[in-house]
């Protein structure tokens, strides 16, 4: 009774049995969805979101047009999950703006992020999720905030972080537009450092 055919032992044969189907099922499903976000982010570097179809998406991401919607009803709710996770990135950038001694180096990092994700952070900033963007950048970083628990001036502390996240994303929408697409990156750093110094001198 020692070895099976394959030479294990009982004992090693049982123990390497597969992993469940739905465990398998769940992490093609994690890949495939993850390739979706990938592809989506690349083609939005490439042409605008209006012109990118689901087709093209599914093409660049190697799955079947049907998986496509296994995962997201349109285009739209695939750019919501992509963005929940950009503006995660955001936030993670944006905080350190409101609590730090060295705003200047922090509004810089986050310019130069956005910046490299141009396309992409024009379509969440300008497009028609602009509102709900906001709202949920807004969101995030009043949590992140107050977990941080920055130091207090005279603003309350979630009334200072609505004004300052305010002037980010009207500052990096007004970037955004195409008319002002020239303007250097270290020029709007210094304006957002400005425009936030106010809000963070104690009093």
């Amino acid at each position: 009774m020692g070895a099976n055919r394959s030479g294990l032992s009982d004992t090693v044969a049982h123990s390497a049995n597969p992993a469940p189907a739905s465990s398998l099922r769940d992490a093609r499903a994690a890949r495939s969805n993850e390739a979706l976000r990938a592809a989506l982010l690349a083609l939005v570097e490439r042409k605008p979101l209006e012109q990118i179809t689901v087709r093209e998406i599914a093409a660049e991401a190697g799955v079947h047009y049907a998986t496509f919607f296994r995962h997201h009803a349109t285009k739209e709710a695939l750019l919501e999950d992509v963005a929940a996770e950009q503006i995660g990135r955001l936030v993670a950038l944006t905080v350190p703006v409101l609590d730090r001694a060295d705003r200047r180096a922090a509004v810089a990092a986050l310019c130069h992020y956005v910046n490299e994700h141009r396309t992409l952070w024009t379509a969440l900033l300008r497009g028609g999720a602009a509102g709900a963007m906001r709202d949920e950048l807004l969101r995030l970083s009043r949590n992140v905030a107050v977990e941080r628990a920055p130091l207090q001036n005279w603003l309350p502390l979630e009334l200072g972080v609505t004004c300052s996240v305010s002037l980010i994303f009207e500052t990096l929408a007004w970037w955004l537009a195409p008319s002002h697409g020239s303007v250097a990156i270290e020029e709007v750093a210094a304006m957002l450092d400005r425009l936030l110094l106010p809000l963070h001198t104690a009093n």
